[in-house]
């Protein structure tokens, strides 16, 4: 299992609009092939700064599965005009799980 984090800085004043497109875009996560989950989390110290946590089954189902979908169409199209700088993008796998 893979986990994908994305920060994203949104404009200042636009956390509602986003979190709305976030939520109104997590179907399209959800359906995607190879995905096992989705939380937004937003920080307290950097109200504006959120992380986007997809887990999925490879790093690949993420970059060449979905990337290629509509649903990874439709996500930009309803966050990116709350996006302050692009996002960045990590995957990471858990050392502790078995």
């Amino acid at each position: 299992m893979i986990t994908e984090i994305a920060q994203i800085e949104v404009q200042p004043g636009q956390e509602q609009e986003f979190e709305e497109a976030v939520a109104e875009a997590l179907p399209h996560f959800l359906a995607a092939d190879g995905c096992h989950g989705v939380d937004l989390l937003r920080g307290v110290e950097h109200p504006s700064r959120y992380r986007l946590t997809v887990r999925w089954e490879t790093v690949e189902h993420h970059t060449v599965t979905f990337r290629a979908s509509e649903g990874f169409a439709r996500w930009r199209a309803l966050a990116e005009p709350y996006f302050a700088v692009a996002p960045q993008v990590e995957h990471v796998h858990s050392v502790l799980a078995p």
